[in-house]
């Protein structure tokens, strides 16, 4: 690895550990040439496939779209930026374990609304109200009926007493 202070081609790895969740390793290294120091960061490249958006188009993955989607689906709900964050670093690692080099955008809907539907029921509807296009109230109403008759996801935790 080249120097950043003086373009010496050499330097020595002086300490290695683990960052991010175990997907990145940080290295300390020193230059043989001018004694600096400095850290650099690792992490393999794995391409993300492009997408086919419904009328059949393709484009590239987009990860702020996926992030702006969970954003607009869990304004002003109990989600930290960090449960965010964590799920969408599992829909990419799924999205890149399935080898393919293209995806059906429903597939990505799809694990939008499962991680929406775990994480938070309101966040859960809003969303699929937009993604399925719902037309009128029964559908919201359907859409509930299904939530509630889960057993492990309808006892989720009461709603606190503060407003």
């Amino acid at each position: 690895m080249r120097c950043p202070f003086c373009g010496f081609d050499d330097t020595k790895v002086i300490d290695s550990r683990l960052v991010a969740e175990g997907s990145q390793v940080r290295r300390r290294r020193e230059c043989l040439s001018c004694a600096e120091r400095f850290t650099t960061f690792e992490s393999a490249e794995l391409l993300m496939p492009r997408v086919i958006k419904t009328n059949g188009s393709r484009e590239p993955f987009d990860e702020e779209k996926l992030r702006n989607g969970f954003l607009r689906a869990v304004q002003k709900r109990p989600v930290s930026i960090e449960q965010i964050e964590t799920v969408i670093t599992q829909i990419k690692h799924q999205l890149q374990a399935t080898g393919e080099r293209e995806l059906d955008s429903r597939v990505i809907g799809e694990m939008v609304m499962e991680a929406l539907r775990q994480l938070d029921h309101v966040a859960y509807v809003r969303f699929a109200s937009v993604y399925r296009s719902f037309q009128d109230l029964a559908e919201f109403r359907a859409e509930i009926d299904k939530l509630t008759q889960e057993p492990e996801l309808g006892e989720q935790k009461p709603p606190s007493s503060a407003g």
